[in-house]
């Protein structure tokens, strides 16, 4: 008699992915606005989407964060800003102190200059992404999204960046958009400061860097690559069984 085959054990269904944003408006005292930077939300949200895994929208302070880089040239863009579900998921973005981190299976920060204000001083950013960060899970960001990573200390007292490869906006890019002495602080340079081993590329060139389950991107153009490096952290998680 043929022994019963045995039963097919199904990967578990990826846990959502936090997509986080900036609240901050203006560039210093310039007065002029900023905000988020539009495609590094919506490049990802369609990797993760394509993928089946499910996407959260939080920022710093809740509700309709500010927008910048509202490029509607952009097919991607035009795709999600007309879409009446996106921007109602704008609209009701949760406060990032609200958020219960066990419910996800990473956090991904999207820049936007606004970020490098109010990322590294709020202590939900610090929380969510230590907790996100030891419970094994994944920490994504890109652009001036690493500003989430400058003051984030683990349970150790080490700054997570520590020993760690990382991009991130670099210092020519920022001079090269004149806010060099604008910002309060220069992204990849600050990041070193903590110990981290940035790896910048040429201006305006895609580049992730993945380490762990760290994962970082340069600039614009590389918003798609670092969602497709967290997607494919996620994704080999989830397709472990479960113990």
């Amino acid at each position: 008699m043929a022994a019963a085959a045995a039963p097919t054990v199904k990967p578990s269904a990826p846990a959502p992915v936090l997509i986080v944003m900036t609240s901050h408006a203006t560039k210093g005292s310039t007065g002029e606005p900023t905000g988020f930077y539009l495609g590094e939300v919506t490049h990802p949200l369609a990797v993760f989407q394509a993928a089946g895994i499910p996407v959260e929208f939080a920022s710093i302070q809740g509700g309709e964060p500010p927008v910048d880089g509202l490029d509607l040239k952009d097919a991607t863009n035009v795709r999600y800003w007309n879409d009446a579900t996106f921007r109602q998921s704008l609209r009701t973005t949760l406060k990032l102190d609200d958020v219960k981190v066990g419910r996800y299976s990473a956090v991904f920060y999207a820049g936007g200059h606004g970020a490098v204000w109010d990322f590294p001083k709020s202590p939900a950013v610090q929380r969510v992404t230590r907790e996100v960060y030891e419970a094994g899970r994944v920490v994504g960001a890109v652009c001036h999204g690493p500003a989430a990573l400058v003051n984030v200390k683990l349970s150790d007292g080490k700054y997570l960046v520590a020993g760690k490869q990382v991009s991130a906006f670099t210092d020519d890019e920022e001079r090269a958009v004149k806010l060099e002495k604008v910002v309060p602080f220069l992204l990849a340079t600050t990041l070193e400061e903590r110990g981290a081993k940035h790896q910048p590329a040429a201006n305006w060139t895609a580049k992730v860097v993945v380490d762990g389950r760290l994962v970082t991107g340069q600039n614009p153009q590389s918003a798609t690559g670092t969602a497709e490096a967290v997607r494919d952290l996620i994704l080999a998680r989830a397709a472990k069984p479960a113990p």
